[in-house]
């Protein structure tokens, strides 16, 4: 048995520092030329413990921290993609992860993102409160631990900076972290650690580093023992062409070992195949790469945790996100192990629901799990660009219930034929590169039409009004009747019913002129030519008369319960009058 590097991740919002921590660790490390410095890997990078006693060696000290790990093992893929694109059964390749914050921004979209993709792995993490170099008035001490720079500090800058702490801690107590800066911790199984640094400057990067040793030691024993000698389990990265090797797979090893003559074990859209590999290839070391015109060199073998480049045939159709196994004689049963690996992301599907598409198996994984906890229904889901069955799949949907009848596709291409079809069909298409903004798009959508269909619900309401027959201005006694009308209050609107005072009938509004332009509605203060269906004047109505609009009860329990703080003051006593009216008729009229 032997002990492996954990493998870190680094989440956060964008701009908000993880490539630039990452350039800090790796960059103080090629300046100082360091005695088995870092190796650089495909999509990794990793650093030994030498390196990390170099950069954090008092605190780790400190912090009692036995040298039992070789080292940190640092994933470079952006964001979520280190957890979603990136897992094994039952979890993510990352047994650890750093969380970026910019401790001047604060959270982002991106931030809780990161933050529920954590959660739902249950990871152990750190929070990083970066950029503390940018705090008005902030001395930079370049690469000091951070409570040596920080007892240098004016009052007001260290005051300044536990603000920005307390305002981590308050944002991740509401999502159910218990959490404080690193040095008043008082149980670090129970508490999150909030470690402020300047991945600029990088101040405060030692202690990050010797509380991720420290967090490996707690938690991971068991996780990091690996069989050197075993057949290498990893995950597919990514797969694409390399300019003079052809098709190649980038992948992560996290446990085992795997040789250049072996045979691995790889998922397909169709299905898990087998081939052989005819090159392992590894990055050269970061201070050769410079140098270099060869990027890669060709190795032997390669122990965990480790990340390669693997040029073998028929690899074009792997998936990336999948496992990978070196398979030694026992085929059938390696594939049975990926089968069952890719069961653990078995998507329950209903029949009206969403169609979803992401590029790898673990960002399908996380979308799926993020319209899940919006109570979104999935109709499909699954890896691929978008394709013209998706598009007829939505539109079925469509016509039963339109907020479903979409597609949400993650990273992927929408196919000629599909788009045609989507633009045919009107179907409501979300793509994007980025988790949070496809769930928060839809989300927006959602609202927006919500919103559209609720204002023309109550835009359908019967609102209060009433008018005044102007005197000597009858144009036409019936069929319809035509007069002169002035409103006295509310809005006026073709088609709503009249009553007189004594809650008689008089007809309906059949049309409304003002200076031969037709109108729909007029409004208080508004004088106009008004034809009314079904009245007689001298029988329903005559001149001088104040007739109400007809409000059916319905609408008047609406009005009650949605509107009443939408209506003028002048709707308002209306409304009382045409209530009076109602009751007199039936004492009970708009009573619950």
């Amino acid at each position: 048995m032997k002990i492996r590097s954990p493998i870190v991740s680094v989440l956060g919002h964008v701009d908000h520092g993880k490539t630039t921590l990452l350039d800090f660790i790796r960059g103080s490390v090629i300046a100082k030329k360091e005695a088995g410095g870092i190796t650089q890997h495909i999509g990794a990078t990793e650093i030994p413990i030498e390196v990390i006693e170099e950069i954090g060696g008092e605190f780790l000290k400190k912090l009692g921290i036995k040298q039992t790990l070789p080292g940190l093992f640092f994933i470079d893929t952006p964001g979520h993609e280190a957890f979603t694109t990136l897992r094994k059964r039952g979890g993510a390749l990352a047994d650890l992860a750093i969380l970026i914050v910019d401790i001047n921004e604060g959270f982002k979209p991106q931030t809780y993102e990161a933050l529920n993709i954590l959660k739902m792995y249950k990871t152990p993490f750190i929070v990083a409160a970066n950029k503390i170099d940018k705090l008005y008035g902030w001395q930079s001490h370049s690469g000091s631990p951070f409570l040596e720079t920080f007892s240098k500090q004016a009052q007001n800058v260290q005051e300044k900076l536990d603000t920005g702490i307390y305002e981590l801690v308050g944002i991740l107590h509401e999502e159910g972290f218990d959490s404080e800066r690193f040095d008043r911790i008082s149980n670090f199984s129970k508490q999150i650690s909030i470690a402020p640094i300047s991945a600029k400057s990088g101040e405060g990067v030692p202690e990050l580093l010797a509380m991720l040793m420290g967090l490996a030691q707690q938690y991971l024993k068991e996780q990091l023992k690996i069989e050197e000698d075993a057949p290498a389990k990893g995950t597919i990265l990514e797969v694409k062409e390399e300019v003079g090797l052809g098709v190649t797979i980038d992948a992560v090893i996290y446990d085992g070992i795997i040789k250049k003559n072996d045979s691995i074990a790889i998922m397909t859209m169709e299905d898990v195949i087998n081939t052989g590999i005819r090159s392992l290839l590894k990055p050269r070391p970061l201070e050769e790469i410079r140098e270099s015109k060869k990027r890669f060199q060709k190795v032997d073998e390669v122990v965990a945790a480790a990340g390669i480049k693997i040029v073998a045939p028929n690899i074009e159709n792997a998936i990336a996100g999948s496992p990978l196994r070196v398979a030694r004689d026992n085929f059938h049963q390696i594939k049975e192990e990926i089968l069952r690996e890719i069961e653990d992301i078995k998507i329950d599907t209903d029949e009206l629901g969403i169609v979803v598409k992401a590029d790898t198996l673990g960002s399908l994984e996380a979308l799926v799990n993020l319209l899940r906890d919006m109570k979104i229904p999935i109709r499909a889901a699954n890896i691929g660009d978008v394709s013209r069955r998706d598009v007829v799949d939505a539109v079925i949907v469509k016509k039963e219930n339109p907020l479903y009848g979409v597609i949400v596709a993650f990273n992927v291409k929408i196919l000629p034929s599909a788009a045609s079809e989507i633009k045919a069909s009107d179907i409501k298409l979300f793509s994007a590169n980025v988790i949070y903004k496809l769930t928060e798009d839809y989300q927006d959508w959602i609202d927006a039409v919500e919103e559209k269909k609720k204002k023309a619900y109550l835009d359908a309401i019967i609102k209060p009004a009433k008018i005044r027959i102007i005197p000597k201005l009858i144009f036409r006694n019936s069929k319809p009747a035509i007069a002169g009308i002035e409103v006295l209050s509310g809005t006026i609107k073709q088609d709503y019913g009249l009553i007189r005072e004594d809650g008689s009938r008089v007809g309906k509004v059949e049309g409304m002129q003002d200076k031969g332009e037709n109108l729909k509605s007029a409004s208080r203060g508004k004088k106009v030519a008004m034809s009314i269906k079904d009245g007689i004047f001298g029988k329903n109505f005559d001149e001088g008369d104040v007739l109400y609009v007809d409000i059916p009860e319905k609408h008047y329990n609406i009005l009650q319960s949605e509107l009443k703080n939408k209506l003028t003051e002048d709707e308002y006593e209306t409304l009382n009058e045409i209530v009076d009216i109602k009751r007199k008729e039936n004492p009970n009229w708009g009573i619950h």
